[in-house]
């Protein structure tokens, strides 16, 4: 494996979704973000993107999105997601920890058959 494939391969990233005045505001958004990653949610299989939410514990709270895929599969996301929470929002795409989102890790390991 080269470094560029590190790099420009799938991992997980967060994209952060900010600006929400509290919990309540902030899991609302998840429906609208969550049907951009899987807009049948009764499909088989599992979603072409793994993702999954958590919230963040500052003030104002944020949602954020963690995703497993490759960084222009991640910043095409993160467009997406700025058009529907909208400018009151903003979006900011980070770097993910594994550590952090395990199920993420481990849905890309068995989907490709890693060991």
């Amino acid at each position: 494996m080269t470094s560029n494939e590190i790099v420009d391969g799938p991992r997980v990233h967060e994209i952060h979704v900010g600006g929400f005045p509290s919990v309540a505001d902030a899991l609302a958004a998840q429906e609208p973000i969550a049907r951009l990653l899987c807009p049948d949610p009764e499909h088989n299989g599992p979603c072409a993107v793994p993702w999954e939410f958590t919230l963040t514990d500052a003030e104002p709270v944020a949602l954020v999105l963690g995703v497993y895929a490759d960084p222009a599969a991640v910043a095409a996301l993160a467009d997406r997601v700025r058009t529907t929470v909208g400018e009151g929002h903003p979006v900011q795409v980070r770097d993910g920890d594994p550590e952090e989102f395990p199920a993420l890790v481990e849905q890309h390991r068995v989907e490709h058959g890693e060991a």
